[in-house]
Parts: C-alpha cells; sequence; structure tokens
C-alpha cells in the first residue's frame, strides 16, 4: 500500500508528504467522522486545514497516533486519557487508572446481571442473603425520604461474595454497613417498610427472591412483596480515597461537643435545620466552632445529619479534605464507613 499524496502547483515538500483525511482513515481504520471528531476534541489535530475547503491534511507520523486513538477507545479509555498519553504522559499510570476503572465496570456488570437474572427466573429461588438486623439500623438514617427519588427510599443489599454491603443514602449522605455474605453474590433492595418492620425484631433478617417476589424474615414475622427493579446509584463509586486529614475522634466526647455546640439555622429544600463549623487545628486538633485563627481547614456540617453518622461507637476516624468535598467518617474497628455533603456556611 502507498501513503496518498497531496499534490499542486507550487506545493513544498512538506506539503508532499501531507496525506488527505481519506487516507489517514484508510490506514489507521479510524472513519473520516471519527478523525472530524478527533481534531474537533483536540486529540489528534492535522497539520493544515485549507481556509477555503476545510480540507484536512495530516502528517505520515500521525498515521500511528490515529492508529493508537483507535485501539485505546475500542476500550473505552476517555478522551482526557487519550489526551494525555499522545501529549506524553507517562503511560504506565494511565492505562492502569484505566484498567482499574474497566475491572470495576466488569464488577458492576456482574452485579447487575445477578440481579437481572434474579427477576427473570420464577421458578426456583434466585438469591438468598442473611444480615443482621443491627447493620440495617446503621444505616436507616441514611434512607432516602423525597418521593421523587423512589430507587432512594429503602436499603440495598449489595453482596460480593465474601462481604454483603448494607447501603442507603438520600444524596447529601450516603451510609454503608457491612456483614459476612457467606459466599452469596448480587443486590436485593429492601423498601423502607420492609426495613423497618423486620428490624425492630432484631436478630437476622434472611431475604430470598421467588416467583417474582421478595421474601423477608426475622424471628416468627415472614413479609412478602413484589422484587423492586435495582436502580439504586452505584454507591462503590462515591467511596472516597483516604483524605489528608484523618482525625481519630472518642465518639462519646465528639458526640457532646457536638450537641452543645452553637448553630446557625440553615434551610434545605424547605426543611430548616442547625448547621455547625468544625474547626482542624494547626496541632491536629478538631472542635466544633473555633474562630478561624490559625485554623487548617473549617467546614460546616448539618449538626443532625453527623450526629445520626456518628452512631454510638466509642472510636472514629473523620476524614477530612476541604470545605466542598465530602466528609468520610470510618469505623476502625471494623469496615462501615459513611459520607456526609459539607454545608456551605456562608449567608
Amino acid at each position: 500500500m502507498t501513503l496518498e499524496r497531496v499534490e499542486g502547483p507550487g506545493s513544498s515538500g512538506v506539503e508532499d508528504s501531507l496525506l488527505t483525511i481519506g487516507a489517514v482513515a484508510r490506514l489507521s481504520g479510524l472513519p473520516v467522522s471519527a478523525l472530524r471528531f478527533y481534531d474537533g476534541a483536540g486529540v489528534l489535530v492535522p497539520v493544515s486545514v485549507d481556509p477555503r475547503t476545510g480540507y484536512r491534511r495530516y502528517g505520515p507520523d500521525q498515521v500511528t497516533a490515529a492508529r493508537l486513538v483507535a485501539r485505546l477507545r475500542r476500550v473505552g479509555m476517555p478522551l482526557d486519557s487519550v489526551r494525555a498519553l499522545l501529549a506524553g504522559a507517562d503511560p504506565g499510570p494511565v492505562l492502569e487508572a484505566h484498567l482499574a476503572r474497566l475491572e470495576d465496570g466488569l464488577a458492576a456488570a456482574r452485579r447487575e446481571l445477578s440481579t437481572v437474572r434474579a427477576l427473570l427466573d420464577r421458578s426456583e429461588p434466585a438469591m438468598q442473603l442473611s444480615v443482621p438486623a443491627a447493620a440495617l439500623d446503621a444505616v436507616r438514617y441514611a434512607v432516602g425520604t423525597d418521593p421523587s427519588y423512589a430507587a432512594l427510599r429503602g436499603v440495598l443489599l449489595d453482596a460480593d461474595g465474601d462481604t454483603v454491603h448494607v447501603v442507603a443514602t438520600d444524596r447529601y449522605r450516603l451510609a454503608v454497613a457491612t456483614a459476612p455474605a457467606a459466599g452469596a453474590s448480587g443486590r436485593l433492595f429492601l423498601p423502607v417498610a420492609v426495613v423497618d418492620e423486620l428490624r425492630a425484631l432484631g436478630g437476622t433478617v434472611a431475604v430470598r427472591t421467588a416467583d417474582g417476589q421478595l421474601v423477608a424474615t426475622a424471628g416468627d414475622r415472614t413479609v412478602r412483596t413484589p422484587v423492586v427493579a435495582d436502580e439504586f446509584p452505584d454507591w462503590r463509586r462515591l467511596e472516597p480515597p483516604p483524605a489528608p486529614h484523618q482525625v481519630p475522634l472518642d465518639g462519646h466526647a465528639f458526640r457532646a461537643a457536638l450537641a452543645g455546640a452553637p448553630a446557625v439555622r440553615k434551610d434545605r429544600d424547605g426543611i430548616p435545620y442547625d448547621a455547625v463549623v468544625l474547626t482542624l487545628g494547626a496541632d491536629g486538633e478538631l472542635t466544633v466552632g473555633g474562630d478561624g485563627e490559625g485554623d487548617v481547614l473549617r467546614v460546616g456540617v448539618n449538626r443532625e445529619f453527623l450526629l445520626d453518622a456518628l452512631g454510638d461507637h466509642a472510636q472514629l476516624t473523620l476524614e477530612l479534605d476541604g470545605p466542598v468535598t465530602p466528609l468520610a467518617i470510618r469505623v476502625p474497628e471494623c469496615a462501615d464507613w459513611s459520607l456526609l455533603m459539607p454545608v456551605d456556611m456562608a449567608g
């Protein structure tokens, strides 16, 4: 195969070596429309564009770049990452990060398909999970109440083989408790009415699907309800990496300080609430309030939401990253964690 050259009267040696967009398309396997798109996106910009006709001309070395773009896009690499690699970024971290995203996506797809299989199989129990009622209690405070977000009005049970994650969120906070999964895998959504009826009984709550029904049992009480389509958000993508400021807390002392601190009355969606400021000093000490002198960080929070997230744990770790970044609350003795959106204290 020979390279298609652009020739014309008075063309220079450089112009003679340039390729048309059609030639680059044939040599790289990228459609002409894709090459136009990557030009507009700043990923693969032609050497020259005729101002009168708009014809694009590419250098011979851009064929290799175009082939690379084609391969990277076939595996779903984002444009920003492709652009960075073409600009000379270290390929190791970029490729590893994308591989991790693909692996996360595959794991999420497996969970989704497991749920789909449970919904389609009406002949016999398709899934069975057991969780302590205490795990439902631990996340109940974060269940959504907005009727326009029906997918959040309950608790998700998300098992991955060794662990079942019990998850609730109302978009402003997220709570995750964990329990052994005994080799189970898949996701089940428990409507809040079922959660409230069974968690009050204590002990273990066993949940299974059968004939299109969700069957939940605690003690001698069994509740049956239609299986709800799992539209719960991908909570795993919300777990933050370790924050730069990790503050160990005495849960009891911090709850007392939080409950007695002066607050600012705020409003969210027409509902009033009390907000307080958490202050991280240069000595690493976290206080409620503070005058801002010499502080490393000040973050506003909904006091009731934070008290709910603290629960009754004696030891906790509060992770802070910035005034507009979600706060993470972790329980050192187990894998439970929660997120809390900060509050804008201005105005």
